[in-house]
């Protein structure tokens, strides 16, 4: 039975856009989805905690996505970042992950091992299967020793607590943006599973980023974000959606590190 907290979300999860990838950029300023009439994003230290985690996820047809570092070898980002034109899966050599990307520059390049997605993610239906739109690369080699993961959050977050979401968006891709000033909102039930509620800022380009919390002392990943709500930042308010963290636990293995300050 849903709650009452899952019903109220809703109407916005029903007409949800995924934040796709984004493409090459165009000489007019898109109207972006998810940002809404204030705009908290301001540009963070890739070479901080948390952000350090956070990497650039390239294909080979020019898309871009972000991911973040959730095991010595493993990056979550978002199984509709991973897809060709046809939206069929493209193999793991046409990916390439980018650590501490800044204006072209980059603190080290990973290959793509092998990719995990739930298998009953459909990438026709992309609006049924939203619930479902997580992935997991486990990389060539461990990332390098200055990149270091962020663990998955092992209790589900509450709503109001405090969040954090950062990533490449389209309108500023060449640099590490982030909104420090969001919240939690609750969670809304969608075909496949619940999805995470919150209000932080986030676009075309951050899709598969990750939702920082804090926990134990340190910072976990609360979600994968992957889409906005229908009317975010207008009259109804920003509402954004990413899925649980509990969703991608498998995938990733048993990985606790000690958290990052």
């Amino acid at each position: 039975m849903k709650t009452d907290q899952e019903h109220r979300w809703l109407p916005l999860l029903l007409a949800a856009g995924l934040l796709l990838a984004a493409g090459p950029a165009r000489a007019e300023r898109p109207l972006l989805p998810g940002i809404g009439a204030e705009d908290r994003r301001e540009a963070v230290p890739a070479a901080e905690a948390p952000w350090r985690s956070l990497s650039r996820v390239q294909t080979s047809l020019g898309g871009r996505c972000t991911g973040v570092l959730v095991a010595p070898d493993r990056v979550a980002t978002a199984a509709h970042c991973l897809l060709n034109r046809a939206r069929r899966p493209l193999p793991e050599s046409s990916l390439h992950v980018l650590f501490g990307y800044e204006r072209g520059t980059f603190q080290s390049h990973a290959a793509v091992r092998a990719i995990a997605a739930d298998p009953a993610y459909d990438p026709a239906l992309p609006a049924q299967a939203i619930a479902r739109d997580w992935a997991v690369l486990t990389l060539a080699a461990p990332a390098p020793s200055g990149v270091v993961p962020v663990p998955l959050l092992d209790r589900e977050p509450q709503p109001g607590e405090a969040a954090m979401l950062g990533g490449y968006s389209q309108d500023r891709a060449q640099i590490l943006t982030a909104d420090r000033a969001c919240r939690i909102l609750g969670t809304a039930a969608a075909p496949g599973g619940p999805l995470l509620v919150h209000d932080c800022a986030a676009t075309r380009g951050t899709s598969g980023t990750a939702l920082f919390v804090r926990d134990g002392g340190g910072w976990a990943v609360a979600g994968i974000g992957v889409a906005a709500g229908q009317g975010a930042g207008q009259e109804t308010g920003r509402r954004n959606f990413a899925v649980p963290a509990a969703s991608l636990r498998r995938a990733v293995g048993v990985f606790a590190p000690s958290r990052q300050p």
